[in-house]
């Protein structure tokens, strides 16, 4: 266990240090773990990455991975069935024509989703974290080969709590998850309301600007073309469209960030949808005491900040408790930090490799390396701890055979789930 405090402290500038509120005491490292049933081990013949934080492959293809590197480049891997694969750069934005990526911290190139219609309109999107003179934004771009247009620029306070994650739904519409902005005990007031920046949600957009969706509400971060329109719109039935109160105080309705899905998220590092089922799955990083796993609903308000994981969070002295109206939705699981200080999303198995997981969803704790397997029975959630493998920041699956791949920051790897052959 003391490479997995190590790790906490030493990784990418303190990494999920930044997402743990500064502390006199070193956070307790749990007890260790007995010998687990399952490992994980490389899965790409050896490839290795510049702090790889997401793998994602493209709708319909089987015979390439892409791989985002926090440090600021998208890899493609090739020829995965053959004992060793190949990589090149695919797409980079290290330096952009305004800015450069920053990829200290919390921050970098963080998340990427293709186009359902990738294969014939070549539109791509990604997440990443760029410093325009002395200020930190957090960008939303559609990419089309090398050619960048931005969608969403937001001017970030903080360099922590900055989501990062992005994904198409089943709807056809691109689902991005937002930070609080940053600071601890929501510094900078974000995640209590739906009137301000795009902080501390998920959102949903419209990128293809269908018949029906709706011209967003005026904002500093949105990018505008000649004619002063948005370059994506807000679906007509997005749950905050026309609303004129929220948490009890009244709103002007165009006011309101009507991109929101869900709130009041602290910071959804990971989050992914399930084919099959269609749910949203969403792991909420904690401040001091619980990590929670949350199932997205639309409209669903998941109670940061005036709670963490299922109790009430103590916002400070001149700050209101919350309002009688407030009725968060309850996460379907949470741990103490006492076991695991960083969440990482992950994803409802649908391999054939190990049936016992199916239904499961399997995510994984960064700082102390619990990989952990969800189960739904009789409407609870029961965990198991099934591996440990520290500083995992990402999980995607194998479009070969639909198994998972988890991405291992400090060994640079692209790793898959095995059975544990030196267990006793």
């Amino acid at each position: 266990m003391k490479h997995a405090a190590v790790l906490m402290f030493m990784l990418c500038g303190s990494f999920v240090s930044a997402q743990t509120p500064m502390a006199k005491k070193p956070p307790p490292v749990p007890p260790p773990l007995p010998p687990m049933a399952y490992a994980l081990e490389d899965a790409l013949g050896g490839q290795a990455f510049s702090q790889p934080v997401a793998v994602v492959s493209t709708p319909g293809e089987k015979d390439r991975l892409f791989v985002v590197e926090k440090t600021g480049c998208i890899q493609v891997v090739t020829n995965l069935d053959q004992p060793t694969s190949t990589k090149h750069i695919f797409a980079s934005v290290i330096e952009r024509p305004d800015g450069k990526l920053n990829d200290k911290g919390e921050c970098g190139l963080l998340g990427l989703a293709f186009h359902p219609q990738f294969a014939r309109n070549g539109h791509y999107f990604v997440y990443y974290s760029l410093r325009i003179g002395r200020q930190l934004h957090q960008r939303v771009s559609r990419f089309v080969g090398d050619k960048e247009q931005p969608l969403i620029t937001q001017l970030d306070p903080a360099g922590n709590h900055n989501g990062g994650d992005l994904h198409f739904g089943p709807d056809g519409c691109l689902y991005i998850s937002v930070g609080d902005g940053g600071g601890a005990n929501d510094a900078f007031d974000n995640g209590r309301f739906i009137n301000k920046g795009f902080h501390a949600a998920i959102l949903r957009i419209d990128v293809d600007k269908k018949p029906g969706s709706l011209p967003p509400n005026p904002h500093p971060a949105i990018a505008l073309d000649a004619n002063g329109a948005a370059f994506y719109a807000v679906p007509a039935d997005n749950p905050f469209i026309a609303a004129t109160s929220h948490h009890g105080e009244k709103l002007d309705p165009a006011t309101v960030r009507t991109e929101i899905w869900a709130t009041g998220l602290r910071n959804v590092w990971r989050f992914s949808f399930d084919p099959p089922t269609g749910r949203l799955f969403a792991a909420d990083v904690g401040q001091n005491l619980y990590e929670e796993v949350n199932l997205i609903v639309k409209g669903g308000d998941y109670g940061w900040s005036h709670r963490e994981g299922l109790h009430v969070f103590d916002l400070g002295p001149g700050k209101d408790m919350a309002p009688t109206d407030f009725k968060p939705i309850d996460p379907i699981f949470e741990y103490p930090r006492t076991t695991g200080l960083s969440i990482t999303g992950g994803r409802v198995y649908r391999g054939t490799k190990f049936p016992e997981f199916k239904d499961a969803y399997l995510c994984a704790d960064y700082a102390f390396g619990r990989v952990i397997a969800l189960r739904e029975k009789n409407r609870r959630w029961e965990d198991e701890i099934i591996a440990f493998e520290p500083a995992i920041t990402g999980i995607g699956v194998d479009p070969r055979d639909g198994e998972l791949l988890f991405c291992n920051m400090a060994k640079g790897k692209i790793m898959r789930l095995v059975t544990n052959e030196k267990r006793p």
